[in-house]
């Protein structure tokens, strides 16, 4: 199904639930067995495959050691209490900030669960998979001042992160700009697209800050996230004033976007709706 500039998985509602129902009682029958399995360690890979019925990422072990050595506390991926069905927790921050992989119902063959940070009302989109978080933390790490950084997650990152990042590589490109950086070399982040929206609108250039605006949502970048949409939407009402329909948009999220998707509370995409 085609949403603007953004994709929503089409299936029956039937088929949504089932999936929905199945993966919500298998969590619950298993999540005292997860917990006691490995109490530093919870057996991620094996929930993985037979409660979400789904194939773990490849380099998920990598991912955890990376998340404990920047001082994350691994957790089981069955605590998932108060946190929407389809997350799949992996570490918490000391700031409570919650990393998990999302487990789509109806996900195309070739998508592979995207890594999110789990807010109370929805979540946030870090990378599209395990590989691209690794990749984005290594060479955020490799930016740092040689002072601030003790290559503790390059040695937890191992042989995966060799695969996907070569230390001195930030430096050698020649890119002063980080965010450019990710967005040449690493891949496509939201808060990366929105800074550089952001960024443009400050320097004036707003012809260059629409244009960011709008390749944000296209369909091919973050499908069946609303983020983008209602961001975009955002950026137009508070720089484009104009005949646009504006409210056309937010009811389109509204009636055809999942809304545990959306980055942000859903009574203020409400009430632009109604503008």
């Amino acid at each position: 199904m085609k949403i603007g500039g953004g994709v929503v998985y089409e299936c029956s509602r039937a088929t949504a639930l089932r999936t929905l129902f199945l993966f919500r009682r298998s969590t619950a029958s298993s999540s005292r067995s997860v917990r006691s399995s490995s109490s530093s360690f919870p057996d991620h890979i094996s929930f993985i495959k037979d409660v979400a019925a789904a194939q773990p990422p490849q380099h998920l072990s990598h991912l955890l050691k990376l998340l404990k050595a920047r001082g994350e506390s691994i957790i089981s991926p069955g605590a998932k209490q108060g946190l929407i069905p389809l997350a799949i927790p992996l570490a918490k921050s000391s700031s409570d900030a919650l990393t998990a992989l999302l487990r789509w119902p109806t996900a195309p063959p070739r998508m592979e669960m995207p890594v999110v940070e789990v807010w109370k009302h929805g979540v946030r989109l870090l990378a599209k998979n395990v590989d691209q978080f690794i990749h984005r933390i290594l060479v955020e790490e490799d930016a740092k001042n040689l002072l601030e950084s003790s290559g503790m997650l390059f040695h937890a990152a191992a042989e995966a992160g060799e695969k996907l990042y070569k230390k001195g590589n930030f430096a050698k490109s020649q890119i002063s700009d980080i965010d450019v950086y990710l967005l040449r070399k690493v891949g496509l982040f939201p808060d990366v697209l929105e800074r550089k929206v952001m960024q443009h609108f400050a320097k004036g250039d707003h012809v260059s800050a629409l244009v960011t605006g709008e390749f944000y949502t296209k369909k091919e970048h973050f499908p069946g996230f609303a983020r983008p949409f209602v961001f975009n939407a955002e950026i137009l009402l508070k720089f484009v004033v104009t005949s646009f329909d504006y409210p056309g948009i937010y009811v389109h999220y509204l009636t055809d976007v999942c809304c545990y998707i959306l980055r942000g509370s859903v009574v203020l995409v409400s009430e632009l709706a109604v503008i």
